[in-house]
């Protein structure tokens, strides 16, 4: 049997982090190991118990950004996702910038917090793809264009893939759509974001998902048909 995923949860909401620790202990494979409610008891845990995953809100006592710049300076082998209510923008990107790993919503499936955690335990930074989508169409008119140049260094393959996962597709959405396997979508991912120059999902969707909405090679194919869901 694997070794179980070991988390703490830090939260100042007590009947959130309830929930939230229920919710991780009925998916298998997870042990939930700690519980706070401030950044300091988080840093505390991170010392103690050295879980594999902390799970920080934004809006914790002391701040959870601060918290997760906290756990990465001292304690490297701890990453840290944050579960939040907040969506906005700029405590996405400052949290990845403090060292966070990983992105979700409070709100989101059970099965959606678990992708996030195992992506995140096996290395990986991840966001969840609807709260990636979400970010690109509230910030559309705001992004900028890249360069043709940019673009031309993804083949055309992975400009599908970009525009799939722009639109909030997951990776076994675009394996499915695409008709290939999950693990050829995660390799071609890799590729796009050693090609990108950036960190994680989130970032490539910001970088490439107006550019690659608009498209010709893209959106406008035969094979593509527009993107439109395929019929059922």
């Amino acid at each position: 049997m694997p070794d179980l995923i070991r988390i703490a949860v830090i939260d100042d909401h007590p009947l959130f982090r309830k929930g939230a620790v229920q919710v991780l202990t009925n998916i298998n494979g997870i042990e939930v190991v700690g519980e706070g409610a401030t950044a300091a008891e988080g840093l505390k845990l991170a010392q103690d118990l050295a879980p594999d995953i902390m799970l920080l809100d934004v809006l914790i006592p002391g701040g959870g950004i601060e918290a997760a710049a906290d756990i990465a300076r001292h304690c490297p082998g701890v990453r840290t996702v944050m579960l939040t209510a907040s969506d906005d923008e700029q405590h996405v990107t400052s949290a990845f910038q403090a060292g966070a790993h990983g992105y979700v919503l409070k709100g989101s499936s059970g099965s959606e917090i678990a992708e996030t955690i195992r992506a995140v335990f096996r290395g990986g930074s991840y966001v969840t793809p609807n709260l990636a989508a979400r970010l690109l169409t509230r910030n559309r008119n705001r992004i900028k264009t890249v360069d043709d140049d940019d673009m031309c260094d993804l083949t055309s393959r992975e400009r599908e893939i970009m525009l799939l996962v722009s639109r909030g597709k997951t990776n076994k959405e675009v394996a499915n759509w695409l008709n290939c396997t999950e693990r050829t979508v995660k390799q071609h991912m890799t590729n796009i974001l050693r090609k990108s120059n950036v960190r994680n999902r989130m970032e490539a969707v910001l970088k490439y998902g107006r550019r690659a909405n608009a498209d010709p090679i893209s959106a406008g194919s035969d094979h593509y048909a527009e993107a439109r869901e395929p019929a059922i």
